[in-house]
């Protein structure tokens, strides 16, 4: 419920703070003294956008802030998602700045509008006689059913599982359509990979085999220049050898006079050691070198299919080869298990779609048996109202699609009038007669749900007499369990009120002020009698106020 509003620098309102208790509230007023200033207020409040022209004095900014008791809301949920502190005690504060720029506050963290509007929808329900053309819509229409169906738990579940059936359909039908394109792109997918696998890659080195190739082709001048070497080296007399032994021989004789001798020939005795080495080494080389076409061919084969092969994918190395043949390897394994997840996602959806065919069943079976009872209800309670020949006709047509609420749609007929043929709801129906019908919905839906404060916002216009005495029981009746709020013209209804608020303009200093207030036993009095005979009301118009109050 709510508990306190204020409001500062919002249209005529300088400065208003109120508190209401539970229970019925009724509001009176002169047309045009502010009663839809009020409920502009509220509107911010739900979420509403807001410019400039909310301001009173374009200087400062507008501020309203609304205080509500939530616990009975059971919006511990909302809270978390929206990340927000839960409270029971909850502050919803709405600021339009000079600048134009509007801030929303939930226990004073900040929120969008769209956040806003969420939580407000929980918290506040506002009919008018323009809004009560929203009973025309099929949605709204199946929200009355379900409700006195007790389908709440049910539709949560079903929408639940539709969320999955959907989202499982849409990567069924994906797959679908990769598959048909994987398929077109499969053989060529496939010879492209069994061209990489026909040569090890990862046992090759580029430029290994072009080493070996070239000294493949040239075998020749390789030995020839090894066999040079090796003679250089060992030829006799004046191989290098033998130099560097004549040359060793001779330093040895002088080795003993110095130090500096002595090392000198360690040294030219360390390089003999080593020149025997690689002599020892050219010997080999030369044994092992030996002409092998067939070698040859292999790696020359083995470079042109390399070549070919990074030519054809435009790449530079063979390690980019392989992460072309990896991914494709991929792609190709990728393509042969798609049939099995096929299979098991057309499993998954046949299942998903038997639990909503089960569900569904289960949310129609609950209509069909409320359905008499809501327009047993409609028709007692709309009968009180003035319309004693009211007739209803809701019809649930059958579908194969899976709907937000079922597999079926809903017809909802209605004729207010003996002889009359049953037509839509939002064809037949008078602006007059869905206020009533609004009210009896409301009065209904009471019994089966856990309702928001609702506000009533002259839905009993056109009516007068015994009918909005029935209209304010019916609203005094829903505020035993909930708050309840009404803007009236009539009477019977502010007569109804537990507390009785007036809404009135006055003139301070030349400028003109909106004003909300409590009235008083007396106060009331004077104000439903005005409500009856006008102003200045004669006695009978007080004695007959206060018999309404009685």
């Amino acid at each position: 419920m709510i508990t306190s509003l204020s409001i500062n620098n919002y249209a005529l309102i300088e400065k208003l703070a109120i508190d209401f208790s539970s229970g019925f509230t009724t509001i009176t007023g002169e047309t045009g003294a502010g009663k839809s200033i009020l409920l502009g207020a509220l509107g911010l409040v739900l979420g509403k956008r807001a410019d400039l022209t909310s301001l009173k004095n374009k200087d400062e900014k507008c501020v309203i802030e609304a205080h509500f008791l939530i616990g009975n809301y059971n919006l511990h949920h909302f809270f978390d998602e929206a990340n927000l502190d839960y409270e029971e005690h909850t502050i919803i504060r709405r600021e339009i700045l000079p600048s134009g720029k509007s801030r929303a506050f939930v226990n004073d963290t900040p929120v969008n509008l769209q956040e806003l509007q969420e939580l407000s929808v929980l918290l506040l329900d506002i009919h008018s006689q323009h809004e009560t053309q929203e009973l025309s819509d099929e949605k709204t229409q199946f929200q009355i059913v379900d409700a006195v169906a007790q389908n709440q738990y049910l539709l949560v579940e079903y929408q639940k599982v539709l969320k999955t059936y959907k989202a499982t359909l849409a990567e069924l039908n994906a797959l679908e359509a990769q598959k048909i394109n994987w398929q077109k792109e499969q053989d060529y997918h496939s010879f492209l990979l069994d061209e990489l696998k026909a040569i090890p890659l990862d046992q090759l080195d580029l430029e290994e085999l072009e080493m070996q190739a070239q000294a493949l082709e040239n075998v020749s001048l390789i030995k020839e220049n090894l066999s040079k070497s090796h003679a250089i080296a060992d030829q006799d007399a004046v191989g290098i050898l033998a130099q560097l032994a004549e040359m060793k021989s001779s330093l040895q004789r002088i080795s003993t006079f110095s130090v500096p001798y002595q090392q000198l020939v360690e040294r030219v005795n360390a390089s003999y050691i080593e020149l025997k080495d690689i002599v020892a080494e050219l010997v080999s080389a030369v044994d092992l070198v030996q002409e092998d076409p067939a070698a040859l061919n292999r790696v020359q084969e083995q470079l042109q299919q390399l070549f070919s092969l990074l030519k054809k994918h435009q790449v530079q190395t063979v390690h980019e080869l392989i992460n072309i043949r990896n991914q494709l390897n991929e792609k190709v394994s990728s393509a042969a298990q798609v049939d099995d997840t096929l299979i098991k996602l057309a499993q998954e959806k046949t299942n998903l779609a038997q639990e909503l065919d089960q569900l569904a069943a289960t949310i129609h079976h609950n209509r069909v048996k409320a359905i008499p009872q809501l327009v047993v209800q409609w028709t007692s309670l709309l009968a009180d109202l003035g319309m004693p020949a009211v007739r209803f006709e809701i019809t649930l047509v059958p579908t194969d699609s899976y709907l937000a609420n079922g597999k079926e749609n809903l017809q909802f007929l209605f004729s207010a009038n003996a002889g009359s043929a049953l037509g839509l709801l939002k064809k037949v129906a008078s602006g007059g007669e869905m206020s009533r019908i609004m009210l009896a919905t409301k009065s209904i839906l009471a019994n089966y749900t856990q309702l928001p404060t609702l506000i009533f916002d002259e839905i009993d216009t056109g009516v007068s007499g015994e009918i909005a005495t029935k209209i304010a029981s019916i609203m005094h009746a829903m505020s035993s369990s909930r708050q309840v709020f009404a803007i009236t013209h009539l009477p019977q209804i502010a007569a109804k009120g537990q507390e009785h608020y007036k809404v009135y303009k006055e003139t301070i200093a030349g400028n003109t002020h909106s004003q909300l207030k409590l009235l008083s036993t007396s106060e009331r009095i004077m104000e439903i009698a005005e409500m009856l005979s006008g102003k200045d009301p004669v006695e009978s118009a007080i004695n007959h106020a206060k018999a309404l109050l009685n």
